[in-house]
């Protein structure tokens, strides 16, 4: 896990429900093209034929993008805090 990805698992985190990607982005202070290309290779995308890990769905919801932490990335993100 890169800092970025880290960055990321941390914002999402305390999120319940699904986060829109602009305000996600602008929380991390990040542009669109890199919070979604991070988030791609945070899903279970298979990119090269590796599959990522599964820690973020992202899904268009009511014509707008969202993010949020599958059970495997909320592990992830809490075993990153209590590690």
């Amino acid at each position: 896990m890169d800092a970025l990805q880290q960055t990321i698992l941390l914002a999402l985190l305390p999120e319940a429900a699904p986060i829109s990607l602009p305000r996600l982005g602008k929380r991390l202070g990040l542009g669109a093209s890199v919070l979604m290309r991070a988030l791609t290779l945070m899903g279970d995308a298979s990119l090269g034929g590796q599959p990522g890990p599964g820690w973020v769905q992202v899904q268009l919801q009511d014509a707008r993008w969202t993010a949020v932490l599958t059970p495997t990335g909320r592990e992830a993100g809490q075993a990153h805090c209590h590690g």
